[in-house]
């Protein structure tokens, strides 16, 4: 087929849109307007962890920028205390306001004043986005209502009676706490354009779950993987080593919540073989680690402890059949309960003998320490089975995959979880699968089609298997781009006291990464030759109490893992940053540990945000800067081509 016959079918297409000349003038009009709009505020965050409190929190204040907004906009007619009472309510209106209606005596008055502050804040932050697309935002059954208050002006002679008119009667026919939560809610989402998620949403922290949901309802979002949430993914899938390693973890850090509320996991089967097999088993070195909010009885306890020990051993036999298959021939060195000296209870690692807890082992045949006893092999079949049947996680698992991906390009931007494999001498790793060596871009592309169908290839059992497989190794494998570190030494940290051991040395990649010539040629490598670009990624917190700072390379690479979750706080000293990347620039949000909704609440306290300015940009950006603008770009040409067929006369004008 010809190219013309293919443009003029194309351009016949476009038509059914767009039937006469008119309407395609009026679109372009419309779109080279939208072109210098200043582009759409973009929040990055990464390593979440659960943390569902602090990550909402996050969303609902912006990190912070809406305080900021708020105090601009108010600062000569309400106190600072006023401000902060008002900032809580903009994050949450409906508890808010069912705390103010129980001590004031003016309600409707009090509607009046804040229901006209709300609008004027609504106002700023949708200045910078077409009133159609500020319309798809509006609930349906308020939308007309909102928006003649959001567009009319409250100071013209004409409508300043009308304007009002329209509060008064909001506020009469009891829809005042409707309107305003409407409003706040149009703000938050208004707020951030779009949202950057680099990783590692699951494990840890309390409710993985939660954050999922959350995520499933944000308006532009999309999440770059990390080692914990390909972990769930391949559980979801179906693979019983992946399965094995969430169990373990949820135990480790006492937090089944997630998988037994949160997506209805059946954990009975593993409780009662773990009561029936390990009883009588020295459980010491499984404790869980218990936050100080735990309920601590010692039954719950001793039997989240042989749960973790029973499962911990499942996990090791399960990921041998995976090291006997996989690809990386150095996980070899993994597989370690067969390398035990069981008349001794030594094992040698890297040509150090180290003395092991005999008690411990006794649970281990010395003769096939990999065999999976009848009881083992029924308790996984029922986890795999019960993995496979929550409706909830399987519908958050899809999620990832709509929405995620190994690495993403957005406007000059490279974004991925982990690191780029480098060797020593600082090239790309060239990586072996199946005969063909990969590097790079090409290597992150790769594994995400395997990872792909080991979820969705039903068809082919084969290469469902090896996406599987290939999950669990993205999880814990020494050329895995987002785990990044040469081995996970999970036998160690449980049986070896010399802490020697439990070193996990890192890929070359963070050897340079305060390499800016490095910095560029991977910039180069994704196709991102813009002076403007940077690297951004998270997974391996940032030491900030010790000196440690985000801006790397000159500061084309930001690590923006803050430590989100509390496990890893009195690591970095903080609680997380976000990357905040506007029409003006870049700035870099650090957060404070956030005290809980509640204490927001009846204390009006905001979580602590310090404001870093890391790149300012002297022409504002604009839409036309952006991938969306050259998106635009194309519509507006291919109109213009519509336009053009039409005055030859070479397409009709469909006439109304």
């Amino acid at each position: 087929m010809e190219v013309e016959e293919i443009n003029l079918r194309l351009l016949k297409f476009l038509a059914k849109q767009y039937p006469t000349m008119d309407h395609a003038i009026t679109e372009i009009i419309n779109l080279q307007a939208i072109l210098n709009l200043p582009k759409a505020t973009e929040h990055f965050v990464s390593d979440i962890h659960g943390e569902y409190e602090a990550f909402s929190h996050v969303l609902r204040n912006a990190s912070g920028v809406l305080k900021t907004r708020i105090d601009e906009l108010f600062i000569n007619e309400m106190s600072d205390k006023e401000r902060r009472a008002f900032a809580i309510l903009i994050y949450y209106p409906e508890k808010k306001m069912k705390q103010i209606a129980a001590i004031e005596e003016e309600m409707n008055e009090w509607y009046r004043i804040n229901l006209l502050r709300v609008i004027r804040l609504c106002k700023v932050i949708s200045s910078k986005y077409t009133r159609s697309k500020v319309r798809k935002a509006l609930p349906k059954e308020f939308a007309y209502i909102m928006e003649e208050l959001l567009n009319e002006q409250v100071d013209t002679p004409n409508k300043e009676q009308y304007y009002y008119e329209i509060v008064d009667r909001i506020i009469s026919l009891n829809k005042a706490e409707a309107f305003m939560c409407a409003f706040c809610h149009l703000i938050q989402r208004l707020a951030i354009g779009h949202l950057h998620v680099l990783g590692d949403i699951f494990d840890r922290g309390p409710r993985a779950d939660k954050v999922m949901d959350i995520l499933q309802e944000y308006h532009s979002v999309d999440v770059q993987w990390g080692n914990h949430d390909i972990l769930w993914m391949g559980a979801a899938s179906g693979s019983e080593a992946c399965i094995a390693n969430i169990i373990r973890n949820a135990c480790k850090y006492s937090n089944l919540e997630t998988l037994e509320d949160g997506y209805g996991i059946n954990l009975l089967p593993l409780a009662t073989f773990a009561l029936d097999q390990y009883k009588d088993q020295d459980y010491s070195l499984f404790m869980p680690v218990i936050d100080n909010e735990w309920d601590t009885k010692q039954d719950d306890v001793r039997l989240v402890a042989l749960m973790h020990m029973a499962i911990t051993f499942i996990q090791f036999k399960l990921e041998h059949q995976l090291i006997e298959k996989c690809f990386d021939k150095e996980m070899k060195n993994r597989d370690l309960l067969g390398k035990i000296n069981y008349e001794e209870y030594t094992i040698t690692i890297d040509g150090m003998t180290h003395q092991l807890n005999a008690d411990v082992f006794k649970v281990i045949d010395p003769k096939a320490p990999y065999d999976l006893s009848k009881e083992e092999l029924e308790v996984i079949d029922r986890l795999r089975s019960s993995f496979l049947q929550s409706s909830k996680l399987q519908e958050h698992i899809q999620f990832m995959f709509t929405n995620g991906s190994m690495y993403k390009v957005y406007n000059n931007n490279l974004l991925y979880h982990g690191c780029i494999l480098l060797t020593e001498e600082g090239t790309f790793k060239q990586i072996q699968l199946d005969g063909k060596y990969y590097s790079g871009k090409a290597y992150l592309e790769r594994l995400e089609a395997i990872v792909r169908e080991g979820y969705f290839n039903v068809l082919d059992k084969e290469a469902k298997q090896k996406g599987m497989d290939m999950m669990w190794y993205l999880w814990c494998g020494s050329n895995s781009p987002v785990f990044g570190k040469q081995k996970m030494t999970t036998f160690e940290r449980y049986f070896i006291q010399n802490e020697e051991t439990w070193k996990e040395p890192k890929n070359s990649y963070y050897e340079y990464l305060d390499d800016e010539e490095m910095a560029m040629r991977l910039l180069m490598e994704f196709g991102i030759n813009s002076e403007e670009g940077h690297i951004i990624n998270g997974h391996v917190p940032v030491q900030v109490k010790k000196g440690e700072k985000p801006i790397k390379a000159g500061g084309k690479i930001i690590v923006i893992d803050g430590g989100f979750t509390k496990a890893y706080q009195k690591i970095t000293g903080i609680a997380g940053y976000t990357l905040i990347y506007n029409s003006f620039g870049l700035q870099l949000a650090s957060h404070e540990p956030f005290e809980g909704v509640e204490e927001a609440i009846t204390s009006e306290k905001d979580m602590v945000t310090s404001m870093n300015v890391i790149e300012y940009i002297p022409t504002r950006k604009r839409v036309k800067d952006t991938d969306i603008g050259k998106d635009i770009d194309g519509q507006i040409k291919a109109l213009l081509t519509l336009v053009e067929y039409y005055q030859l006369g070479l397409l009709k004008t469909k006439e109304s």
